[in-house]
């Protein structure tokens, strides 16, 4: 049988959909990207806000249509799932399985059964068998599952439950067998690295883990994202500085930087002690990158606390800054607190902040003419022009990319690294050519 799938929300649920694709072709099942030839079509959803709830949704009726062609069965799995499960069976009966995030060990069978197979054939997601989706040469490695902050805001720790790290060996033996498959970037991610090893070893492990990782020879880039400001250790700035392989990039979600807003978020970190953070880091590692992102509207944001909030990104600048609006979530603290803010406040608040932070980002990408920088190649423009890839300044998926002039006397190919000259800009892209070196 084919089996197609969608894999909604954040890289931590993607590395759950590999597992599920690794399974599944484990068995014997085809993978296909077209839903008009796939027998089975999975969806991995997430259910973290309002958006992601409905796109979820949007997409699940919109396979189900595909039943009424050759597709048999819809299985849809993940975030959602946990938090709505009895609702969505109700509502959209065309679904054949429904299996929440916290119903992974009995995965494979509950569908063996839906699919009237062996209904006493056991197997187990692994992170070992997973089907990587993100090209030839860059992996996502999930390194945690859960989250323990408690934020008040955030449904995260009631879907996904407690911050649970995996074991360090376990980890290396995976990075090891991506990097023997050809994988060169590993992507290291958890709801909040930095918290990596306290639930095990009792204490920070994530700096120690880095320097694992470097040591596996066939592995050319390493970036972990999600670092929480308070947890950033002295060590873990060191590791990044003095590493050849660990990219000069900080992904620190602060969400807001007033402290009267932070104590209502339940943040650990305050507004001095992210600041301090973020200088340190930028005067320790001058080529630094580093990415955050910020939450406006939440309830008693007040003018001011948005203000202060603004001034800050305006004095700080930001190399990467997403925003969003508070979206008021099912069961959460912030749910029942005063002061909610009016929907349109909160979207004139956002307007403000990525205004500002455009003509940042315009500001930052134009100091990068002129410069060298290594690229990884991942694709070709629609057009055939260019070759389209990253540096180390850029996440997949949330980042701009390089649009690198194609020259005819010289072929490049995708997944090979090359050194290119920044000499354009165009929104949060950049424009390049090849490096005389490469040429």
């Amino acid at each position: 049988m084919k089996i197609g799938y969608i894999s909604l929300g954040c890289s931590k649920n993607l590395v759950d959909t590999e597992m599920m694709i690794g399974l599944f072709e484990k068995h014997g099942f085809e993978t296909v990207n077209n839903p008009n030839i796939a027998d089975i079509i999975l969806i991995n959803t997430c259910g973290f806000i309002e958006s992601a709830k409905q796109e979820a949704i949007n997409t699940i009726l919109e396979m189900c249509e595909y039943k009424k062609k050759k597709c048999k069965y819809v299985i849809v799995t993940g975030c959602l799932v946990k938090r709505y499960k009895e609702e969505l069976k109700k509502y959209i009966p065309e679904v054949n399985l429904w299996i929440g995030c916290n119903e992974y060990n009995k995965f494979w069978q509950e569908v063996m059964i839906v699919l009237q197979r062996n209904n006493n054939q056991k197997d187990y997601l692994n992170y070992q068998e997973r089907k990587i989706t993100t090209g030839n040469k860059t992996a996502y490695l999930k390194i945690a599952e859960g989250c323990s902050n408690l934020c008040t805001y955030c449904a995260i720790p009631m879907i996904r439950g407690p911050f649970v790290s995996r074991k360090k060996e376990d980890i290396i033996k995976e990075a090891k067998k991506l990097a023997d498959n050809g994988i060169e970037e590993l992507i290291v991610i958890a709801q909040d690295t930095t918290k990596y090893g306290i639930d095990l070893y009792k204490k920070p492990m994530l700096a120690i883990l880095l320097k694992e990782l470097e040591n596996i020879t066939n592995i050319k880039w390493i970036r972990f994202l999600y670092s929480y400001p308070e947890t950033i250790t002295d060590e873990l700035i060191d590791v990044v500085k003095n590493s050849s392989k660990i990219c000069h990039y900080f992904d620190i979600p602060i969400q807001h930087i007033a402290n009267s807003v932070l104590k209502r978020m339940n943040r650990n970190s305050n507004g001095e002690s992210i600041k301090n953070v973020i200088y340190k880091i930028r005067k320790q590692i001058p080529d630094v990158i580093i990415r955050s992102t910020v939450m406006v509207g939440f309830p008693g944001e007040t003018n001011e606390n948005f203000s202060e909030l603004y001034d800050f990104i305006k004095e700080i600048k930001f190399n990467k800054l997403g925003a969003f609006a508070y979206s008021k979530e099912d069961g959460t603290p912030a749910e029942k607190l005063k002061d909610q803010i009016h929907h349109q406040t909160k979207k004139k608040r956002y307007n403000q902040i990525m205004a500002l932070q455009q003509e940042i980002s315009k500001n930052n990408l134009q100091e990068r003419i002129g410069k060298e920088y290594e690229v990884l190649i991942e694709s070709i423009s629609f057009d055939g022009k260019y070759y389209i890839g990253r540096s180390y300044m850029e996440v997949p998926d949330v980042d701009g990319v390089l649009f690198i002039k194609k020259d005819r006397n010289y072929k490049k190919s995708i997944g090979e690294f090359v050194n290119c000259k920044i000499i354009g800009i165009q929104d949060y892209d950049l424009i390049a050519e090849f490096a005389k070196v490469d040429l």
